[in-house]
């Protein structure tokens, strides 16, 4: 992890949010802003990277106790982490997100609809179809990507989660399956059948439109 001082200005977290706007920084930098300086032990990209790392394997479920563990995180950072996620979490719209049809899943598929590269997306969702969390799985080559039922699922079942829809993008513009994604289909049905997990649609989603397995027919 390089030091702030051995960035480029255009590459520092401040400077990057200042001319592409904060969704463009990765977690770590956005720690960093808010952290704003490390300690004379260590840089605050160092420590952001740590902070980043503790939030994501805890789903953003972090206490006091748990930033103030980490080495060279004391009350007051660990407070300015804390205090970021309490302001954020009272101005997010508490309304769930219900999926009664694909085209109500398509919001939720707008950012990968133009992407040059294939990106795999699971919606894992409760008992009464409302969205329990979007993920991106994996992120291909230009009409290719590589998904393993193991990494569909996986978080799948962390959320306790009735069912999902599954989706992914086809850079190329074509909206139609291929052998590969039936092929696929399959294999996650069959995983989703052992698990007791039900996928309710898989869809294809371009900046022409979608193909809903569902409508289709070739949801089991």
């Amino acid at each position: 992890m390089k030091k702030v001082k051995d960035l480029p200005k255009f590459g520092r977290p401040r400077e990057k949010l200042r001319e592409k706007g904060a969704q463009a920084l990765s977690d770590t930098e956005l720690v960093a802003v808010i952290l704003g300086s490390g300690n004379k032990d260590r840089d605050v990209m160092s420590l952001a990277s740590k902070v980043s790392r503790l939030i994501s394997r805890n789903h953003g479920a972090v206490s006091l106790g748990l930033l103030s563990a980490i080495e060279g995180i004391g009350l007051a950072k660990a407070s300015q982490i804390l205090a970021g996620f309490e302001l954020a979490r009272r101005y997010i719209s508490v309304e769930s997100v219900k999926i009664s049809k694909p085209l109500d899943a398509l919001p939720l598929l707008s950012d990968i609809m133009n992407k040059h590269q294939e990106y795999f997306v699971c919606i894992s969702l409760n008992g009464a179809n409302e969205v329990i969390e979007k993920r991106i799985v994996t992120v291909g080559l230009l009409d290719r990507t590589l998904v393993h039922p193991r990494e569909v699922f996986a978080d799948v079942i962390v959320d306790r989660a009735a069912s999902v829809i599954l989706a992914h993008n086809h850079p190329s513009g074509e909206l139609r399956p291929s052998n590969d994604d039936l092929e696929l289909q399959r294999q996650l049905v069959a995983s989703g059948r052992l698990l007791g997990i039900k996928i309710l649609d898989h869809l294809i989603v371009t900046k022409k439109g979608y193909f809903s397995f569902q409508e289709e027919g070739l949801i089991e």
